[in-house]
């Protein structure tokens, strides 16, 4: 496993009642600020059996499931093969984070497929998702206070001018940090952050954080307005004969 972890994930992956073609680490260790009790957020797919698509039940698309494990909260979402494509292709950035994850629990033939096709679903569009998510961290953080959705802003608003600008699905926030642009004391932020998953974010200067905010709110649609991606995703086919073909090999 390719991660933070010092934990053998293996056997959640063999427990699961239909198979994973790919489980993944998102949430803070895949951005790169994880405090000493952050949970661990596993992210997948699963592949249900043709029959429970084709019966009179609506099959179960989603699945959730949170357990403690020597002290840790685990977090397992996944979904089925044909939902997790649909969510693919509709513009959504937090699934191709999930997909792309460097994070590797488990992986396979279909999800190094999955991988080779992402590039086609980039749209010049998918700022929007970035746009939005930012703006809802940012007024939990005016909420709350609490440094956690700070970072999430700063980060969800980094990731979008990166992929507009490079094509590169780059959710790790310390990575980020030499794009143009990001608040110089952002690494103080993230040390801070290791100390507590729901600390406050003493001693930050709102102000100027809003300010900063708006900034990269600006960066973020200037890089939308010169992107080079295109305004349609090109893959929808090969991505419908991807789904049916490992459906029906089960």
């Amino acid at each position: 496993m390719t991660a933070p972890l010092d934990m053998d994930l293996g056997p959640v992956v063999a427990e699961q009642p239909d198979p994973l073609l790919f489980a993944t680490v998102s949430g803070a260790h895949l951005y790169g600020f994880p405090s000493k009790d952050s949970d661990v957020d596993l992210r997948g797919v699963h592949l249900l059996p043709v029959a429970e698509l084709v019966g009179l039940h609506e099959p179960d698309e989603t699945r959730s499931l949170m357990w403690d494990r020597d002290g840790t909260e685990m977090d397992l979402v996944t979904h089925d093969l044909r939902k997790f494509v649909r969510l693919m292709l509709r513009r959504n950035g937090y699934v191709l984070e999930q997909l792309l994850s460097p994070l590797v629990v488990h992986t396979g033939a279909a999800h190094g497929e999955l991988v080779a096709l992402a590039p086609g679903v980039l749209t010049v569009h998918h700022a929007h998702h970035y746009r939005g998510f930012a703006s809802t961290q940012w007024r939990l953080f005016e909420k709350t206070g609490e440094l956690k959705p700070l970072l999430y802003t700063f980060r969800t608003l980094l990731t979008g001018i990166r992929l507009m600008r490079s094509g590169e699905v780059q959710a790790h926030l310390p990575t980020l940090l030499d794009e143009v642009a990001a608040p110089a004391y952002l690494p103080d932020l993230i040390a801070a952050k290791a100390d507590a998953e729901h600390g406050l974010a003493s001693g930050v200067d709102k102000d100027r954080a809003r300010a900063d905010v708006e900034a990269l709110h600006l960066v973020l649609d200037e890089s939308q307005q010169t992107s080079r991606l295109p305004d349609e995703a090109s893959v929808h086919a090969a991505l419908g004969a991807l789904v049916v073909r490992v459906r029906l090999e089960g």
